[in-house]
């Protein structure tokens, strides 16, 4: 079997980060903030207000997200202000794709043979 360059190996799948990102989107509501703060930055106190949960819940969430390095906190006098940091998701969605093409081939490979296999009868 040929080896692939190091351009093709696998990325990185064992980094914390990698975990903590995809940790951090496997929640609903998590994912729902990120979308929000895909708008634009917000303070913590407007994004709790979009949600049916209570203040300290979406803290909570935005820890996580905070830990996953998905968002950055600012503080400016009382308020804490709230940015998505996309780059994390980057890395999963690189990480993701490799095993997509990986599986595209593997199925292109079987859809090669079964047809090719249909048009041989004995």
């Amino acid at each position: 079997m040929p080896r692939r360059d190091s351009s093709q190996a696998a990325p990185r799948a064992h980094r914390p980060q990698l975990n903590r990102v995809y940790a951090a989107i496997a929640d609903p509501t998590r994912r729902a903030i990120l979308a929000a703060l895909a708008g634009g930055e917000l303070n913590v106190g407007s994004l709790a207000g979009r949600f049916p949960i209570s203040f300290n819940g979406v803290s909570k969430h935005v820890k996580v997200l905070e830990r996953a390095g998905l968002v950055r906190r600012r503080v400016r006098g009382r308020e804490h202000w709230l940015r998505l940091r996309p780059e994390p998701l980057r890395e999963a969605t690189r990480w993701l794709e490799h095993y997509r093409e990986f599986w595209e081939a593997r199925l292109d490979a079987l859809e090669a043979l079964l047809v090719g296999t249909r048009g041989r009868r004995p």
